[in-house]
């Protein structure tokens, strides 16, 4: 088979290509840019295009599919082309489902927690050896590619993200995997300027649920009100299985979980997390893993990438980066660290950055998402609001929609300043962001405030 990626540099895109290579497809793409790491692992695997830009001369009647990425636009040169002369053009998501449709399909969906939930699950089927193919959106430890095809594994791990497949197809990327199992961790609003209303967005998730296939099951989060309502709504059609927060302790290392009479040591901490857990045990089960191995098999899992992920330790000083920047994910992420280190002071700095969050509109629903930090600070650069064309936002909005006594910053320099002003004695730093504060290199601020100290 020979298949061409429009915009094969995107951060989906080219772990799909390399996927695709390594199963023996031959595989060719362009891209008007491709930064890193893409750009080393498509070279790795000998399908780095060899010139930057669009080419049509690439589309020739010998493609028996054509993948097309978010980054190119609808009149992208190789798209016409490929429409002229019928060639079959798939979106990222249609085309994962073009490979896995033999498969059992176990889609991961919700606002928040879906990385947290796909990588707890790769790492106890990793744990029972068992053969899962996958796709997981953020890059985890231990991965050199976050896509994997085969024609043997039974059962293929999606992470279903709620935004848009292609520049020509508006539907969520979550609508077109048709699960036999799927889960709902959470429904906070997010990609505003795709959703305009929290209930288009809510829309968005009760379609993912019609999209189940017949006989199967459905894993909700009934602490979430919204995502109780659909699990309630659609538990006459489908299976569905309900999960909460467990019982737990906070140990030094981290937390003791109690279930069914038995207890296990874990090394991740937070409500927010042991509720994705029950989450992804609850799936698990439904994939036919007994909950007791799995609670033995994730005791040595030490969270996902960027989420909640140490950067330096010693006995009094703790940092932290995490993915954070929706006001859920800022209220749990918060909550968690000060839960966890109750005795010493938490000091969060956030940065705003994606579309929705410096959207003037919004900033309201960050109300007190800040407020278990003793000192919390919000960053935003004017220049990201002018980049994306959003209204100007002020310090004084920022402050007033976050509420409390939350710092505001607008430049990099303010935020170092701040954070070295510190004694880090009995302290933990979480650094939140989608972003790097425009700058900021999170593991050498680690060693400086180390030897600061």
């Amino acid at each position: 088979m020979n298949v061409h990626f429009i915009a094969i540099g995107g951060s989906a895109m080219h772990n799909l290509a390399i996927a695709l290579s390594r199963k023996g497809i031959n595989v060719t793409g362009s891209d008007d840019e491709i930064f890193e790491p893409s750009k080393t692992r498509l070279d790795k695997q000998g399908i780095l295009p060899s010139i930057i830009g669009w080419n049509p001369d690439l589309i020739t009647s010998q493609l028996d599919a054509v993948i097309l990425g978010m980054h190119a636009r609808e009149d992208n040169p190789e798209l016409l082309k490929a429409k002229a002369l019928n060639i079959p053009i798939f979106s990222y998501p249609e085309y994962l489902y073009e490979q896995s449709k033999d498969k059992t399909r176990v889609v991961i969906g919700g606002s928040h927690g879906k990385t947290t939930i796909t990588s707890m699950l790769l790492h106890v089927v990793n744990e029972l050896k068992m053969n899962v193919d996958y796709m997981v959106g953020a890059q985890l430890e231990g991965y050199d590619c976050m896509v994997k095809l085969s024609e043997d594994a039974p059962i293929m791990l999606l992470e279903g993200d709620e935004y848009l497949s292609s520049p020509i197809d508006r539907r969520p990327k979550f609508h077109l995997y048709h699960p036999d199992i799927a889960i709902i961790s959470g429904i906070a609003w997010d990609h505003i300027n795709v959703f305009p209303t929290f209930e288009n967005y809510v829309d968005q998730f009760d379609i993912f649920c019609q999209k189940i296939e017949k006989g199967g099951t459905l894993i909700y989060n009934k602490e979430d009100e919204e995502v109780r309502k659909l699990g309630e709504k659609y538990a006459s059609t489908i299976r569905t299985i309900a999960y909460e927060t467990p019982l737990y302790d906070v140990t030094p290392a981290g937390t003791r979980l109690h279930f069914e009479g038995k207890s296990y040591e874990l090394q991740i901490f937070g409500g927010h997390n042991l509720q994705n857990l029950m989450g992804a045990m609850r799936v698990g089960e439904a994939m036919g893993i007994d909950p007791h191995a799995f609670f033995e098999a994730i005791s040595s899992f030490t969270g996902a990438g960027k989420r909640l992920q140490k950067v330096v330790e010693n006995d009094t000083f703790t940092m932290f980066k995490d993915f954070a920047h929706s006001p859920s994910k800022l209220k749990a992420t918060t909550k968690a660290v000060k839960e966890q280190f109750a005795e010493r002071k938490v000091i969060a700095c956030m940065e705003l950055h994606t579309f929705s969050s410096l959207k003037k509109e919004f900033l309201p629903h960050y109300k007190d998402a800040m407020e278990k930090a003793d000192e919390a600070v919000v960053y935003f650069n004017h220049e990201v609001v002018h980049h994306k064309k959003l209204e100007p936002i002020t310090k004084e909005m920022v402050k007033e929609a976050f509420g409390g006594d939350v710092k505001v910053m607008t430049e990099t320099s303010e935020v170092l300043d701040y954070i070295h002003s510190h004694k880090w004695n009995n302290s933990v730093l979480l650094m939140m962001s989608s972003g790097t504060f425009d700058g900021i290199n999170y593991e050498a601020l680690g060693e400086e405030l180390l030897h600061e100290k």
